[in-house]
């Protein structure tokens, strides 16, 4: 009787920490972010796919961090090939899709372009891809959390939203990243500029320096031959 009385002192605390997995996967299963680099060649273009599903949200926000104009054109189709956003010659962009069954395509084309090659960030975040659960049937494994007086919706309702500041932090910062790597790559173009400029101009100030030189010891030396 002893080890019984134990086990049901025992089962409350055993049955929350499980509730609490449960939460913890329900509220963090429902959006993916990925963010990738890539360089696009000159008069190359190069598409991606992403599968999605019905009543989703695809999110795309590119920027090209480094090339000649900072610029490329870009479009997302849908899966029937119907074109829905496109931009032509932009530095960055952001958009939104709500998507349905299917592989939706986006290109970033750098065909105007001839010399430069670009290279390019892109984000995807995807919401809602999990819709075929039920983010309830975690209570089905809760039993007597009377016993610890604690409501399981209000941590569900915690989580998800340090889970939607962390989300948005974790964009700000992948953003900010990017930002930081096109100024650093336009910061380093001025500065080649800068230096290549300067030593044109060193060498051209040595070279009129010397034909002056040439030109006044040229104009004593036809005087001393008229004088003789």
């Amino acid at each position: 009787m002893e080890s019984v009385r134990r086990f049901l002192c025992v089962l409350p605390v055993l049955v929350a920490l499980v509730s609490d997995r449960f939460v913890a996967l329900a509220a963090f299963s429902q959006s993916m972010d990925s963010d990738f680099t890539f360089t696009l060649p000159a008069g190359h273009k190069e598409c991606f796919y992403q599968t999605m599903r019905k009543d989703a949200s695809l999110e795309i926000e590119y920027q090209v961090l480094d090339g000649a104009g900072l610029d490329v054109d870009f479009l997302i189709s849908s899966p029937s090939g119907q074109v829905l956003f496109s931009d032509y010659r932009k530095s960055d962009g952001v958009h939104t899709v709500e998507t349905e069954d299917g592989d939706y395509m986006f290109c970033f084309d750098n065909t105007f372009s001839s010399v430069s090659e670009k290279l390019i960030f892109f984000e995807l975040i995807l919401d809602n891809m999990d819709v075929d659960e039920d983010p309830d049937e975690w209570k089905e494994y809760v039993h007597g959390t009377d016993m610890l007086d604690m409501k399981l919706e209000d941590i569900m309702e915690g989580i998800n939203n340090v889970k939607a500041r962390l989300g948005k932090s974790v964009h700000i910062q992948t953003v900010l990243r990017a930002f930081e790597a096109r100024d650093r790559n336009i910061q380093e173009s001025n500065f080649n500029r800068v230096n290549m400029w300067s030593v044109i101009n060193l060498v051209v100030m040595m070279l009129v320096s010397a034909l002056q030189v040439y030109l006044v010891r040229s104009l004593f030396e036809d005087s001393r031959k008229i004088r003789t």
